[in-house]
């Protein structure tokens, strides 16, 4: 089983790319987390770790138009290895988080945003609804 979960903060506001395909293009964004290593048993800083992430569609879309730099995400999703040529000719691997999905702890601060950090047009849900 490949399954991995994160959470951390955006180290950068995310950027949507399209995937070489003109019109049929698919959107996709890469973006590190800032995760925290915690303390030791001395109270010393651990360091944090900076994964490599990238989420695809409107997943990624929705990130962009709703997250921004330092904003906590939780990442669902799974590891992917690669490699590819360096202009140098040397081989470089890589390892990816893939995003099946992508929840926002923190929201973009702006106009758009209710003091409750709700998104103006996310939907109130209607508590007496009886399910």
């Amino acid at each position: 089983m490949n399954h991995i979960i994160l959470m951390g903060r955006l180290t950068k506001d995310v950027e949507v790319r399209v995937t070489n395909g003109g019109v049929n293009g698919r959107s996709y964004a890469v973006f590190n987390l800032a995760i925290d290593r915690g303390k030791d048993r001395d109270g010393n800083d651990l360091g944090a770790d900076f994964p490599r992430c990238i989420a695809w569609g409107r997943t990624a879309e929705n990130m962009e138009r709703y997250t921004a730099k330092g904003c906590r995400v939780l990442v669902d999703g799974r590891l992917q290895t690669g490699k590819y040529q360096s202009n140098t000719g040397s081989t470089v691997y890589t390892t990816d988080v893939v995003a099946n999905r992508v929840e926002f702890i923190d929201f973009r601060k702006d106009d758009d945003i209710s003091d409750d950090g709700i998104p103006a047009e996310f939907e109130q849900i209607n508590e007496d609804t009886p399910f």
